[in-house]
């Protein structure tokens, strides 16, 4: 296609997509130490959040024993996770935009709380996982509060750092479950470590609800006309999913985040000892290999795409095929066994899953006003979820028709991928359209642009378009955020989900 047809059917596109409303104009945020000491309350509650959904990870035996279940009957703690956190994205996402940062993350805080001190009480499988679903319930309300946070404290060009920090924050909630809650709960026993670990949600309560505020004074949301909840919910949805960067948002989290949440929840474990002939304690190093490799990405992936608006793209795309690669390099090499060093490898490349998945943000955020973020958030955060629990379905299916043949179960990785990939190259050019619209008319979403310089309060802070180059705002120092990080992505080091044999 030339490159005059190309502009053509760009601007074709844009006119067709919703007239962008002048109603969601208001200033940029101003950042500074409270924006930091504020954000840093939200995220703290996250970072716990992630501490008790990972929990279970490192108590796969333990729970076995407890509950007297095999291993196949304890891989539904992991799915019913999954599903819980997957189906409350959007109902979280409009509680957001109703009802403020400061209620739902409190409520958040109240639930799983409550359900990490009923996971240690329960005295039988079923109210076990009773708790985590209750768990993951308050779980799911954290990290789109996190993000909205970010967007209502901090420039829009402070957005995609701000985003990658929070999900740097997840990563390091999982790994004090594997270096502090592991031996803990080897030391004192079940009910103590679990009930124990729980003294922490009712810590982060306490800052919460004496000093977290939805937004700093003077940049309060537009209001909204008075309609009915059913109203309210249909226009809050309907209006985000017209919206390209929406979609394109959600596509990207799906085709990125999947491959590493399947290998860290669920099948990591298994394919590396059943597969790959490595001992659990192997293993389990390369799995947390992924979540190191994850948390030292992610403020490499934050910086790129706040500097460069344009790098969103192949960014994702780059770290798809990446992912591909390696993952046909160990499912193709000849041989009963890959060699260490390839598989370390992938496990490098999988880190890179979570960082590439924000940038699914970075679309939604620019493209809708700040009454919409929770929801448009909540819409992206379900892609890579429903992704991950295809891919864990489909794994164990193939698994049992093929009397475990990993090589052809986790061939299902690329056809996801591929899929993604098609709806990511069919949406961009729309999407990025219509960033160009809003920059054009003057008009911005008040959310602050995750980099992408098409959203963020009118006037927006200079951020480079495609064709353009500004100077690079000053990086935030990482000490002054958080020590962190989602990928908002539940991951763990699970038991073998498989029956021994």
């Amino acid at each position: 296609m030339s490159s005059a047809s190309a502009d053509a059917s760009a601007d074709a596109s844009a006119s067709a997509a919703p007239a962008v409303p002048a109603a969601s104009v208001f200033k940029d945020p101003p950042g500074g130490r409270k924006a930091v000491l504020v954000w840093s309350i939200g995220v703290a509650v996250y970072f716990v959040a992630v501490i008790f959904r990972t929990s279970l990870g490192v108590a796969g035996l333990e729970a076995a024993d407890r509950f007297h279940v095999n291993a196949s009957a304890l891989s539904t703690f992991s799915l019913l996770q999954l599903l819980v956190y997957a189906g409350m994205q959007i109902p979280v996402g409009l509680m957001v935009d109703r009802l403020g940062t400061k209620k739902v993350l409190t409520l958040g805080a109240v639930l799983f709380t409550a359900g990490q001190i009923g996971f240690a009480l329960s005295p039988s499988y079923g109210m076990a996982l009773a708790a985590r679903a209750l768990l993951g319930c308050g779980d799911a309300m954290t990290f789109i509060s996190v993000l909205r946070l970010g967007t209502r404290w901090f420039p829009a060009r402070r957005g995609p750092l701000m985003a990658q920090l929070a999900g740097l924050v997840g990563m390091a909630g999982n790994l004090i479950s594997t270096l502090v809650l592991a031996p803990v709960l080897h030391g004192v026993g079940w009910v103590p470590a679990f009930a124990g670990s729980a003294v922490a949600g009712l810590v982060v309560l306490v800052p919460l609800v004496l000093f977290l505020r939805d937004h700093p004074e003077g940049h309060e949301p537009a209001p909204q006309a008075a309609t009915g909840a059913g109203g309210f919910v249909r226009r809050q949805i309907a209006d985000s999913w017209k919206e390209p960067g929406t979609k394109l948002g959600l596509w990207v989290h799906f085709t990125t985040q999947f491959p590493a949440m399947v290998f860290l929840l669920l099948w990591g474990m298994p394919f590396l000892v059943e597969a790959q002939g490595l001992s659990r304690t192997t293993a389990g190093g390369l799995l947390t290999l992924v979540v190191a490799s994850n948390m030292a990405l992610g403020l490499v992936y934050g910086q790129i795409v706040g500097r460069r608006q344009s790098s969103r793209i192949p960014l994702a795309l780059g770290t798809v095929a990446l992912t591909a690669l390696l993952w046909g390099s160990v499912l193709a090499y000849p041989g009963d066994h890959a060699p260490m060093w390839l598989l370390i490898a992938l496990c490098l490349v999988l880190g890179t899953c979570g960082p590439a998945s924000m940038i699914g943000f970075d679309f939604a955020r620019p493209a809708n006003p700040a009454e919409r973020q929770g929801t448009a958030s909540g819409i992206t955060n379900m892609g890579g979820f429903i992704a991950s629990m295809t891919t864990l379905l489909v794994v164990g299916l193939l698994l049992d028709a093929t009397g475990d043949d990993y090589r052809i179960a986790f061939s299902s990785v690329f056809v996801l991928e591929l899929l993604g990939i098609a709806q990511i190259l069919r949406l961009r050019g729309r999407a990025l359209a219509r960033e160009r619209e809003r920059m054009g008319a003057g008009t911005g979403t008040g959310s602050g642009g995750a980099g992408s310089g098409s959203g963020g309060g009118t006037p927006v802070p200079p951020v480079a378009l495609p064709s353009q180059s500004v100077p690079p705002p000053a990086p935030v120092p990482v000490a002054t955020a958080v020590a962190a990080a989602g990928a908002g992505t539940p991951v763990g080091t699970p038991a073998d989900p498989r029956p021994a044999r």
